[in-house]
């Protein structure tokens, strides 16, 4: 690990969905300032080689395979880097799909991926290291949400519902532990995969349209995440919302 740059309140950080866009950009941007990194996703492929180029640039990394639809998986994994490092600090709760159709085009099998990774996955990752956390009287959970869980758009309703579901679940979160910090990280458009897989063609196509042309580079986002673990711990940075400058 690169000591030069370990903060003296070094953290042990788990990032979900961290194979590519803003999972990755938050991996990269939390090893690069000394914080050590536990990077879970389903692509363990893309988490080899990124563990290998934080590793080979002096930074502290791990990883291992996790799908956030898995209730015992997650735990498992969660449970894992407890043996190895004696704490979570930070959950970083980032794995999420974004198939953007009409609902009348009926795509059910859709909605319910939607509910199960970017709701029931958030709830997944909060169940497994809440206990532990609640235990020290210390922890952290960022969860990474959307402007979509602020307004709803046409051929987005189901994914703005997992979204605004997102926030209000966040805020139970903060009300209910007074020992915790809870921050909703809300990018706008992001450029990332999430309009490559599924959903309506016209649909997906005008949104990757969009993101092509004005997104933000995920690791605009990631700066964000890394700006609300940063602060003291009597500091809770609740929400951030992060879009281009362009975007209505």
């Amino acid at each position: 690990m690169n000591t030069a740059s370990t903060p003296a309140d070094r953290k042990i950080v788990i990032v979900t969905g961290a194979s590519s866009g803003i999972g990755a950009a938050t991996a990269r941007h939390l090893a690069e300032a000394g914080h050590h990194v536990v990077l879970g996703a389903r692509r363990t492929e893309r988490l080899a080689l990124l563990t290998k180029e934080l590793r080979e640039a002096g930074h502290s990394v791990e990883h291992a395979e996790l799908d956030v639809t898995d209730r015992d998986g997650v735990r498992a994994f969660v449970d894992a880097v407890l043996a190895r490092h004696g704490r979570v600090d930070v959950l970083v709760n980032n794995a999420g799909v974004m198939p953007l159709a009409p609902l009348a085009a009926l795509r059910v099998a859709e909605w319910d991926q939607m509910i199960d990774v970017n709701l029931r996955g958030v709830l997944y990752g909060i169940a497994a290291v809440l206990p532990s956390m609640l235990e020290r009287h210390s922890g952290h959970v960022v969860n990474i949400a959307s402007t979509a869980a602020h307004r709803v758009d046409p051929t987005a309703a189901v994914y703005c519902a997992t979204k605004y579901a997102v926030r209000a679940l966040s805020e139970g979160l903060r009300q209910e532990n007074s020992d915790l910090r809870v921050t909703v990280v809300s990018p706008g458009f992001t450029r990332s995969e999430l309009t490559h897989k599924g959903g309506d063609a016209e649909a997906q196509g005008a949104a990757r349209d969009a993101t092509e042309l004005i997104g933000l580079p995920a690791a605009a986002v990631a700066e964000a995440v890394g700006y609300a673990i940063a602060q003291p711990a009597h500091v809770d940075v609740n929400e951030i919302v992060v879009r281009p400058t362009v975007q209505n």
